[in-house]
């Protein structure tokens, strides 16, 4: 039996617009419940230290009215805990963080922070959120998750959407969706449940939605991009659809 693949629906960058200009429009919010609507099975907002798009007030919000999962990614900081603790996400991913960077670049180093990342996975866990770790397709980080006792990983597809757009059949693209689909096996036996996302576009998503072993893929930049072209529900349903199909006929590749 096939494992439906779950979509999460970033919408930082629907803050992001609002705040060039100030006030209330668009509202993430009111993008959440559209996405929800559209088929995404959960919400990932960013709050970041500098608060460059998504607010303080829309994690409140959105805490408060979603009727789907809210993912919180957050820096391991002792900020980003305290928000944490108070309004209890469903999920919490810890994710790296610089100020000068202009989106994530790569994944945490949880091999080597350990003993910085300890106290965070353990408070988040014990206050009810299910915890993920955005790291690198790399064995040493995925072992270092179980270590820290992460139930979940977050596999960075960065690499791997950057090459495709360079040469979809090049051989550094296909060295990339190795990597994801070696880690992703990898992260099934160590008993991690596997997610992936980062730059994922209507091209780039079949394959990576072919990987069994994930679980779950989040997305954002590209489907707000595409919302100015043809509207946000259609760009969610159109990715919904062609991450169906995929998981579809890997599932039935693998039984033929």
């Amino acid at each position: 039996m096939k494992r439906h693949l779950r979509l999460g629906v970033n919408i930082d960058h629907v803050a992001t617009i609002r705040n060039a200009r100030g006030g209330m429009h668009p509202d993430p919010v009111r993008a959440a419940r559209m996405a929800a609507a559209a088929g995404a099975d959960g919400i990932t907002a960013h709050l970041r230290e500098d608060r460059r798009h998504i607010s303080d007030k829309d994690i409140e919000r959105l805490t408060e009215e979603l009727e789907i999962p809210l993912n919180l990614e957050m820096a391991a900081t002792e900020e980003m805990l305290d928000i944490a603790l108070r309004h209890r996400p469903h999920a919490a991913c810890l994710v790296p963080e610089r100020r000068q960077e202009r989106t994530t670049e790569g994944g945490l180093d949880a091999a080597g922070g350990q003993n910085h990342l300890k106290r965070y996975v353990t408070s988040l866990r014990e206050a009810g959120s299910r915890v993920s770790l955005f790291i690198e397709a790399d064995a040493v980080q995925l072992e270092a998750a179980v270590s820290l006792g992460a139930p979940v990983v977050e596999l960075h597809t960065g690499a791997y959407c950057d090459a495709f757009l360079e040469d979809p059949i090049g051989e550094r693209t296909k060295d990339c969706l190795k990597r994801l689909k070696d880690a992703a096996s990898r992260a099934e036996e160590l008993g991690l449940e596997c997610h992936a996302g980062h730059g994922l576009t209507f091209d780039t998503v079949v394959a990576v939605s072919a990987i069994p072993a994930i679980a779950e893929l989040n997305i954002g930049h590209f489907l707000v991009g595409e919302a100015i072209f043809g509207g946000f529900d259609s760009s969610i349903r159109r990715m919904r659809a062609l991450m169906d199909k995929a998981r579809a006929e890997a599932g039935g590749a693998r039984s033929a």
